[in-house]
């Protein structure tokens, strides 16, 4: 992820500082697909990215997901915990949204100051 990088929907590979494997990552990039989002399903295995975007919220989630808010460099600004049915304060240095299951970001060690890096894995999905 950087500057002047075009994103498309697809899938990716998320690689975190101090892990041996990539992370699975679905890129949500088109309106449609970042408006979705996770809503409908009740779990995802692997994270998903929503860009560009600097807040989200979790009406009509079905589980609880960790939310890592990431700046142009991919550098991680903050992470929280949202509970179904809750409103997360958009951050301004925000440019993408990284979304996983409860718990699994400090599984993996996403915590505020670290810099991800995503790796195209698959074609891109037609927008939607």
């Amino acid at each position: 992820m950087g500057r002047g990088r075009q994103w498309q929907d697809g899938t990716a590979a998320l690689w975190i500082p101090g892990r041996d494997a990539p992370v699975p990552l679905e890129i949500a990039a088109s309106r449609g697909r970042r408006r979705r989002g996770l809503l409908g399903r009740d779990g995802i295995e692997g994270a998903m990215l929503l860009t560009p975007c600097g807040g989200v919220h979790t009406f009509r989630m079905r589980f609880t997901i960790d939310v890592a808010y990431l700046d142009r460099e991919s550098t991680v600004v903050d992470v929280h915990t949202l509970v179904p049915g809750r409103l997360g304060r958009p951050r301004l240095r925000a440019r993408h949204v990284l979304e996983a299951e409860g718990g699994a970001m400090a599984e993996w060690g996403v915590r505020r100051g670290v810099r991800l890096r995503v790796e195209r894995t698959g074609p891109a999905l037609p927008s939607g």
